[in-house]
């Protein structure tokens, strides 16, 4: 029986990306060994998308590729409470078809997207 799941984010400076995430999005966190922080995260959900073919990136990245997004209820007033806190957002919050998506700077390990979904969710469905 499956009982959660793990996703990692390769960063290029993990002890500035960790601390991103203990000090200013304040997920919480054990410490595995010497600073190796693993950290609890919302309840999730998995979506399987179309990849592009060779040389058609409109239907998505290549097979293979995969993402992070963080889901928020209220998404004006967490990038608020966010930049706030000196989060950087690699742009506005665009409408797309999903929700209203920003992608958040991840200091020393790049991006990940936060939205608000207009879509049904799973997260929150009974196990």
């Amino acid at each position: 029986m499956i009982t959660s799941s793990h996703a990692i984010i390769y960063a290029e400076e993990p002890e500035t990306a960790r601390s991103f995430l203990r000090d200013v999005l304040e997920l919480p966190f054990v410490d595995v060994h010497d600073g190796w922080l693993i950290f609890k995260l919302p309840p999730a959900e998995l979506g399987i998308h179309p990849a592009g073919g060779p040389g058609d990136p409109s239907t998505g990245p290549p097979s293979g590729h995969h993402e992070l997004y963080l889901m928020c209820e209220d998404i004006q007033g967490t990038v608020a409470d966010l930049a706030a806190k000196g989060v950087e957002f690699a742009g506005p919050i665009e409408e797309q078809r999903f929700g209203m998506l920003v992608r958040v700077r991840i200091p020393g390990a790049g991006e990940i997207g936060l939205y608000e979904p207009k879509h049904k969710t799973a997260y929150d469905l009974g196990s």
